[in-house]
């Protein structure tokens, strides 16, 4: 039976149909329009005041709801993304933070078995993001720098074998000794580089980029500042056409202005919104961990107990989109193409989903007026958040 969504703004790749209709079929978008719905069978339903975007996919996310996506325990993983979809991620990577070696693997492993698994009606985990352990320690952030360990190819062939073919980014400081023919052979195993936790002066991002690295971790954040006479990593990513920045735009880890300049020398096209949400994603200040590291939460903010280190987020998707529209004052369009359509392509499945579109497979966001998140759909289902019906 066709499910037929009507009456709502359904933000497509490049405008707003107002009002707009969307017939689901079979887990696919079947037939998209603008003004008077069809008259058909199937479940018809009114979304007046509503809108319809694709499903936000998050390609850097450490937990959510006091659950860690660093644990050799599948169910973990899956509650931590469970959380996230109830907040419009219909699709996620699950990152992993430096650790001692053998919880890498095991937590790799065990996501692996999670993606192995397939999608269930509350999460779907599409593979693995190696946030370490070959980082610069002089930019370590939260990552603990006894775990760090220098580009090594046999280290990665190890780590990319426990994922068995499920690791699909990994962040790395190309300007370690070594650092150029991990990118290389990282590639070549068809893993996205990002480069990150760095303190790569121009010369050595751009020697990065040309290597096949295609994005950066946290803009602006792990890495040596932008100077008018050393652009830096930063800079090199922005002034290069096809580098993919991954924005936190929650506020803090990037003033708004800060972010607004990302987008406007980027573009929507090249800019990736993710949380990097730690399982204190949900739960509320107080006091947690991010890998080993000790953090505090305050007000939202994550930092590593005692200091003023940013150690991840709270952030969720739903609000990130919410913030790119209220705060940095984007077009839907602009904001769903940098919380969807782009990191699909990063991906390599924007065939498949990340826009709202004839042929895409039905993983859709409803927003209320106001941009909360009301519903969610996944392959044309409804997630067990509830479904959003006014007849």
């Amino acid at each position: 039976m066709s499910t037929l969504l009507t009456g709502a703004r359904i933000v497509t790749r490049t405008e707003v149909l107002e009002p707009g209709w969307l017939r689901v079929e079979e887990g696919r978008i079947a037939a998209i329009g603008s003004g008077t719905p069809p008259s058909e069978a199937g479940d018809r339903q009114e979304l007046r005041g509503r809108w319809i975007v694709p499903g936000f996919i998050d390609l850097h996310v450490h937990g959510g709801g006091g659950h860690d996506m660093l644990s050799a325990d599948p169910a973990e993983i899956t509650a931590a993304a469970a959380f996230h979809r109830r907040h419009g991620t219909t699709r996620m990577l699950a990152s992993i933070v430096t650790a001692p070696f053998d919880e890498m693997l095991a937590a790799l492993a065990a996501v692996r078995t999670v993606v192995e698994a397939g999608p269930t009606s509350s999460a779907h985990v599409i593979g693995s993001h190696l946030e370490g352990p070959f980082l610069n320690p002089a930019r370590a952030g939260a990552h603990d720098p006894r775990h760090l360990l220098a580009p090594n190819v046999a280290v990665f062939d190890r780590l990319n074998e426990a994922a068995g073919g499920t690791l699909r980014v990994m962040t790395v400081a190309p300007e370690l000794p070594g650092g150029l023919d991990l990118v290389r052979r990282a590639v070549a195993a068809g893993v996205v580089v990002a480069l990150g936790h760095s303190d790569a002066d121009h010369a050595e991002a751009t020697a990065a980029f040309e290597a096949g690295a295609a994005m950066v971790t946290h803009l602006f954040n792990g890495m040596r500042p932008w100077h008018h006479r050393e652009p830096g990593l930063a800079g090199a990513a922005l002034a290069r056409p096809v580098i993919v920045c991954e924005v936190i735009n929650d506020g803090i880890h990037l003033h708004d202005v800060t972010a607004g300049i990302a987008f406007a020398a980027a573009g929507p096209a090249r800019v990736a919104l993710v949380t990097d949400a730690v399982a204190a994603a949900g739960a509320g200040d107080g006091s947690f961990r991010v890998g080993s590291a000790p953090v505090s939460v305050l007000d939202g903010a994550v930092r590593l107990s005692d200091t003023e280190t940013l150690a991840g987020s709270t952030l969720t998707m739903g609000a990130s989109l919410r913030r790119a529209v209220r705060e940095l004052g984007l077009p839907m369009t602009v904001a769903c193409h940098a919380a969807s359509t782009t990191p699909a392509r990063v991906l390599g499945i924007d065939d498949r989903v990340g826009s709202v579109a004839t042929g895409q497979e039905a993983d859709l966001v409803v927003l209320s007026d106001d941009l909360e998140v009301a519903a969610v759909m996944s392959g044309g289902r409804w997630s067990t958040s509830g479904r959003l019906v006014h007849r």
